[in-house]
């Protein structure tokens, strides 16, 4: 017969194993888990940045890539999980990728250098308004008929599209081409969105490069071209504050009797104030333009010291000559106009609209010499000129 202790041992024991079967229960539910693609655990904090559009998980069999605004206004994300092998797929599913991609459509020339930058520009397959295309590289590639007109950004000829059967479409929109793109998605060609042009910061854009890197494995090729561009932007910006003079800022001009510039929370706003100047709208609320009239501009920016970004005019005559207003300006008489658009690929494209977003600091160079010569006194700049006399 057994003892009272002996009894209490005995049941202490049974108690024991118990908890210790539905704890091995429990875990081999919890591991089982791990095997689904759509769970896991991070191996690793993400390592974006500055970015706010975009991350990157990587879990362990996988890598989730999420596009948290995908467009303006837009009240979804979008969720891909990228994987290394086609066996890792169960299910037929549009958003399990498959990478390194092979074959794609982009389709802004933001794409561009950041598909060069890691070796990925034979993949392009397709692009809208290849003329608008700069870079030496690819326009090669589209000379020797590697990669496909596929008509315009706003109306791309989905036909066309749908016969190259690409991996996936990188896709640029403001939001008045998601019909066209959800065509596209229903057709089984996965739509990935790409919106660097909404960050808030001239880095948060540039970081766009670790999308690609995802996209094609070359994750940790991303980070050290980002971290390269990082350390150079930084450093200017630290240049910049030596000066104790913040000149003010203007830019754009009218179109159609309205005047279009950078928000206050753009990443333009964000360049200028890195460049140590007064961006005269730099209070003002969104990350994309204001569209505001003639009068209101004059009468905030008519003293402004500078005026940066005058659209596609290449001197002071031809500003002159299509609004004689534009003359009231205090930058226009002090001959102080700067332009972006000088510099252009062969076929006409403007190379600054191509290279900018990922060459932010010397963006931010052209800025500084321009706007405090003294401080970079042997760099020329690279974007940035000033408008001729005539």
């Amino acid at each position: 017969m057994l003892s009272n202790s002996q009894f209490k041992l005995r049941s202490k024991l049974k108690t024991g194993v118990f908890t210790l079967c539905i704890i091995l229960l429990i875990s081999c539910k919890n591991n089982l888990k791990k095997d689904v693609i759509t769970e896991g655990n991070i191996n690793f904090k993400s390592s974006i940045k500055y970015a706010k559009g975009f991350d990157i998980q990587v879990f362990d069999t996988y890598t989730k890539l999420i596009i948290k605004s995908p467009y303006p206004g837009a009240k979804i994300k979008q969720e891909f999980i990228l994987l290394k092998s086609n066996d890792q797929i169960k299910t037929k599913n549009q958003n399990h990728i498959t990478i390194p991609l092979k074959k794609i459509i982009a389709t802004s020339t933001t794409h561009i250098p950041m598909l060069e930058l890691i070796g990925a520009e034979n993949s392009l397959i397709g692009f809208p308004n290849t003329d608008y295309i700069t870079s030496p590289k690819t326009s090669v590639l589209i000379k020797n008929g590697k990669i496909q007109d596929i008509g315009n950004e706003q109306s791309v000829n989905t036909e066309i599209l749908l016969t190259l059967q690409p991996d996936a479409v990188i896709a640029f929109s403001m939001g008045n081409t998601t019909k066209m793109y959800n065509t596209i998605n229903k057709n089984g060609i996965p739509v990935i969105y790409n919106s660097d042009w909404l960050e808030e910061t001239p880095l948060g854009r540039a970081e766009w490069i670790k999308f690609f890197g995802a996209l094609y494995d070359k994750n940790n090729l991303a980070d050290s071209i980002f971290e390269e561009i990082e350390t150079k932007y930084l450093k200017a910006k630290q240049i910049a504050k030596k000066s104790k003079y913040i000149p003010t800022i203007l830019t754009g001009v009218l179109y159609k009797d309205k005047w279009n510039l950078p928000a206050g929370e753009s990443f333009t706003a964000q360049l200028y104030k890195d460049a140590n100047t007064n961006y005269l709208w730099k209070n003002s609320k969104g990350q994309g333009s204001l569209v505001l009239s003639f009068e209101a501009v004059l009468e905030k920016a008519q003293n402004a010291d500078f005026w940066i970004g005058s659209g596609y005019y290449t001197n002071r005559k031809e500003l002159a000559d299509t609004n004689a207003h534009y003359t009231e300006f205090k930058a226009y008489k002090n001959k102080q106009i700067y332009t972006f658009s000088k510099k252009k690929g062969i076929n006409g494209g403007v190379i600054y609209f191509e290279l900018a977003a990922i060459q932010p600091h010397i963006v931010l160079q052209d800025l500084i010499k321009v706007t405090h010569p003294d401080l970079l006194p042997n760099y020329k700049p690279y974007f940035l000129e000033k408008l001729d006399e005539n």
